[in-house]
């Protein structure tokens, strides 16, 4: 398989953009933010999707993010406005950047420790971090301001996680207790001075990773080397949480793991949910959740509008003060004809020169041909 390499460094964190599925940007311990655009032919694939033939390697960015003193340790994309992206790094700074015009318009350097995760909001109007000092901050995404905090959120040593319950009104971290065992906290964004509900999972040793499905409601609670994927209903009322099963088990530990948009699933087979688990020495592994429905037919109850492939408004717009949920597409395929929007054609600065270079040369040979017929034209046009 074709391999992206252009880092002088090691690789910390990807982020696939929102709206466009060929486009993601990666961060790396070099302290540059790279976007890259996979080509449509970049790896051909046959009827069944399977690959059939290697391509180049992708070693040239559309661009390069440079403002961070140190590593970059983590990146996530606004989940309403179109190229705009949030990062941090190990300078103890959180950036927002307008990736179109290549350039930073947040900057929040006020906290001199190290960050553990930082999100957006439903929306992207607010950003939520957790730093070692056990301090959960709510940042002012266009301002970089603090908003509210909660101090010690969780009081053990263990990384804190960060997820916003969809539009609830609601915010959850998971962390450890005083005596490390692993836990989740549900709260009022409202009202942060104590949780609403606190619940035990395990003793494990390894940091949670939350994922929350905002359509379904459904919580799939993953670990740093766990093998078991644990599952729970949110709801907005007490005791708001409701585990649903035992959830996924396997003997091979998990490194990394991400959500796949629901526009991906198989809705017509009732797949509700499939995690890309990257694992140590196993690759990524798919992993689907389905729903058990005796009918073929579209299933509206558990397949609800989802997030779409299109922006709500762009990073200026957002920045002026926009304010908009992220646009929704039907899943139902009798009601998507004709919504695919024409993809843009981007292209590296080396195609570009090159492209600029033939022109110039196609100009020359126009212009020669021009003198020899002697027809008088305007050479500074």
């Amino acid at each position: 398989s074709q391999v992206v390499q252009g880092h002088t460094g090691s690789v910390l964190d990807i982020e696939f953009n929102p709206f466009d599925d060929s486009m993601f940007a990666s961060a790396s311990e070099d302290t540059t933010i790279k976007i890259w655009a996979i080509p449509e032919d970049w790896e051909p694939t046959d009827g069944r999707g399977h690959a059939c033939q290697s391509g180049p390697n992708l070693s040239e960015s559309l661009l390069d993010l440079v403002g961070h003193r140190k590593k970059v340790t983590l990146l996530r994309y606004h989940p309403s406005a179109s190229n705009t992206l949030l990062s941090t790094s190990a300078d103890y700074s959180v950036k927002v950047w307008d990736v179109e015009k290549n350039e930073c318009v947040t900057s929040f350097e006020e906290v001199q420790d190290l960050y553990q995760d930082i999100v957006w909001d439903f929306r992207g109007d607010a950003i939520a971090t957790s730093n070692k000092d056990k301090t959960v901050r709510f940042l002012d995404g266009r301002t970089g301001s603090v908003t509210d905090s909660i101090v010690t959120a969780h009081e053990g040593s263990k990384s804190v996680k960060l997820q916003f319950l969809g539009d609830s009104g609601k915010f959850m971290s998971v962390g450890a207790s005083k005596i490390s065992s692993r836990e989740i906290k549900i709260w009022d964004l409202k009202k942060t001075s104590s949780p609403l509900h606190t619940e035990t999972v395990d003793t494990a040793a390894g940091a949670m990773i939350p994922l929350y499905d905002n359509d379904t409601k459904v919580l799939y609670l993953c670990g740093k080397g766990d093998g078991q994927i644990r599952v729970y209903e949110f709801e907005n009322k007490a005791p708001f949480l409701h585990k649903l099963n035992d959830g996924f088990r396997s003997t091979t530990s998990t490194k990394g793991v991400c959500l796949v948009p629901k526009r991906g699933l198989q809705v017509m087979k009732h797949e509700t949910a499939r995690l890309m688990k990257l694992t140590n020495s196993a690759g990524i592994q798919p992993l689907s959740f389905f729903v058990p429905r005796k009918s073929d037919a579209f299933q509206d109850d558990i397949f609800p509008d989802a997030p779409a492939a299109a922006p709500a408004h762009t990073c200026d717009q957002w920045m002026a003060g926009s304010s908009k949920d992220p646009a929704t597409m039907p899943l139902n395929p009798a009601l998507q004809g004709g919504q695919a929007a024409k993809k843009k054609t981007l292209k590296t600065v080396s195609q570009l020169s090159k492209e600029l270079d033939d022109a110039h040369k196609r100009i020359e040979y126009l212009e020669g041909k021009l003198r020899a017929s002697n027809i008088a034209f305007d050479s500074g046009l």
